[in-house]
């Protein structure tokens, strides 16, 4: 369970995510025990994810041998993450095949991915569509919350984005009981206007 938002601002785009560990049924475990990192550079691009914790090392080990990709569009991401997808099933006997929902003929990556690069702000749904967003988007447990957050405060120039990110990560922290810990932030140079 977490909250990953992100803000783009004229030629920057600035993620925010929760350190909450949750294990189980719901047992967070206190951030001076276990701390989550749940954005994760990838060459010049940073991702954050939700869902199940072990993507994290599942996509810094499909990583490690190989050349950082160029994720700058949609087509380079749902490239990419076709390959991970076809890793996912072939390297990781791990991976359960099933689906969200019986109605859908679509597989499931059950983790949904907010990806930040120079070509943009992407959100990567767990059916591995891939959707630009132009402002600001959050995934996550408590992503209502901080979109609410977002749209109130991007009204106000006065504020950083930096502070902005950082509070609407902050009110899902405080209303959604699977959020919490502390904040950690991350900026990418966005190249493309």
């Amino acid at each position: 369970m977490s909250i990953v938002v992100a803000l783009r601002q004229q030629n920057r785009i600035t993620m925010a995510a929760d350190t909450l560990a949750v294990f189980g049924e719901g047992m967070a475990i206190d951030e001076s025990n276990a701390r989550a990192v749940k954005i994760l550079p990838i060459g010049d691009a940073i991702l954050g994810g939700t869902g199940w914790a072990v993507y994290d090392d599942i996509l810094d080990h499909f990583l490690t041998n190989a050349q950082p990709p160029r994720l700058h569009n949609r087509r380079d991401i749902y490239a990419f993450f076709l390959e991970f997808w076809k890793a996912l099933r072939e390297t990781y006997s791990l991976v359960n095949e099933q689906a969200a929902t019986k109605e859908t003929p679509f597989g499931d990556l059950d983790a949904t991915f907010l990806l930040a690069s120079p070509g943009g702000l992407f959100k990567i749904s767990s059916d591995m569509g891939v959707t630009e967003f132009h402002q600001y988007h959050a995934i996550g447990s408590g992503s209502e919350y901080a979109i609410g957050a977002l749209h109130a405060l991007t009204a106000d120039a006065s504020k950083s984005s930096d502070d902005i990110v950082r509070a609407a990560c902050q009110a899902a922290i405080d209303v959604d009981t699977f959020c919490g810990g502390s904040i950690d932030v991350h900026t990418v140079e966005c190249t493309v206007t």
